[in-house]
């Protein structure tokens, strides 16, 4: 029992602490307006199709490979959400290994079946097969207006990652080019969040979708609103019954969560009323800023380095696992110094341009770390 009480100290503990992190360093992310609205599911979900409803919006997910659910999914999406607005680019590089991703992530690096290594590749599987639709119903001037559509997440991925050997170089890095509608939709309506925040709250999907919509809601909100308790359980609780009993459980589990996100997101000015959740105006969490611009020379770079980096994985598919030479793994430190070395580009699709020149020339260099930065090195230079 001692025990017991101790492993729950200690965990309250880190909670605490990283919710004062949290407060205190502010790390600008975004995460798509269409996945604020209304979520994916929190559990795992018998199916292939899932829906959500926000007052005249719903959203509705289908994946062949079985629905994302949980928390890794959301922090990837907030992650490629960011990463496309950064970089402006719809092909995405997804670190240098399946370790440093999901460090990155701020995801337990254990494998097993229940670890999260083997959790995040089947939920980014899930997540990159998923294509989405929405219905969005409104009154205007008497009449009815309905505007429906459907987009896929990702045109396609792939995946180089061992789940066995997670800190392992792959020869070629992991990439996904996301669909051009889902694409245009997140870097068009994206909401500000706090990337700290997101990690402090990772381990409830809901204290999530909870702290992205409150995010998102409070920042354009003038005046004092009720929302029903009935229209947040079709948002955000479609996992519980539709009757008194689970109305009662999912306000509980609710306003639980609810404590979690308010003591990071304090300003927030949020009460439990007697028949909703009463929103007053309040401060953004998130101060607005502009999106930023992606610098120069990267805008030159990075169509070509996308090229040849398809192209070349496209190669090397087929004989991936027969590579005469032994594959180059080049340390961690070394995308670190590397980024010093060009400061403004794109490492990974610099190394992608790299590794195709060394594979052109048909021999490995003898000190492949020093050689990499060598090459980052010239490249801002000529970009000068």
């Amino acid at each position: 029992m001692d025990d017991k009480n101790d492993l729950k100290k200690q965990l309250v503990e880190v909670m605490a602490k990283e919710v004062e992190e949290a407060k205190q360093a502010v790390k600008i992310g975004y995460m798509g307006r269409v996945f604020v609205q209304a979520t994916l599911p929190h559990k795992e979900t018998v199916g292939n199709i899932f829906k959500r409803r926000n007052g005249g919006y719903e959203l509705s997910i289908w994946s062949p490979n079985g629905l994302p659910f949980g928390s890794i999914p959301r922090l990837l999406l907030s992650w490629v959400t960011t990463e496309a607005i950064r970089t402006r680019s719809p092909f995405l590089l997804l670190g240098a290994s399946l370790s440093a991703f999901m460090a990155e992530l701020h995801l337990f690096r254990a494998g097993g079946p229940r670890g999260d290594i083997t959790r995040f590749v089947k939920q980014a599987e899930r997540l990159f097969s998923s294509a989405i639709s929405y219905r969005l119903e409104s009154e205007y001037n008497g009449g009815t207006g309905i505007e429906v559509g459907t987009m896929g997440i990702a045109k396609n991925c792939n995946l180089w990652w061992n789940p066995r050997t997670p800190n392992q170089m792959p020869i070629w890095k992991s990439s996904v080019t996301l669909g051009t509608d889902f694409f245009n939709e997140i870097i068009e309506r994206p909401v500000p969040v706090d990337m700290a925040a997101l990690m402090a709250l990772k381990r409830s999907p809901l204290a999530l979708d909870i702290y992205c919509w409150l995010t998102y809601r409070l920042s354009y909100l003038q005046k004092d609103a009720l929302i029903p308790w009935d229209l947040l359980q079709m948002q955000f609780g479609a996992d519980y019954a539709r009757s008194a009993e689970g109305l009662r459980g999912f306000k509980r589990k609710f306003l639980l969560r609810l404590k979690d996100v308010a003591a990071i997101y304090d300003t927030a000015k949020v009460y439990n009323a007697d028949h909703g959740l009463l929103l007053k105006p309040s401060p953004p969490h998130v101060p607005k800023r502009l999106i930023p611009e992606l610098a120069k020379s990267r805008k030159r770079l990075l169509p070509a380095a996308i090229a040849a980096a398809e192209e070349a994985t496209e190669r090397l598919a087929p004989v991936i696992t027969f590579e005469s030479h032994a594959p180059i793994r080049l340390k961690l430190d070394t995308f670190e110094k590397a980024k010093r070395a060009a400061p403004g580009f794109d490492i990974y699709c610099l190394e992608a341009e790299w590794r195709e020149w060394i594979d052109k020339k048909g021999q490995h260099p003898k000190d492949p770390d020093a050689a990499f930065i060598g090459f980052c090195r010239k490249k801002a230079v000529k970009a000068l």
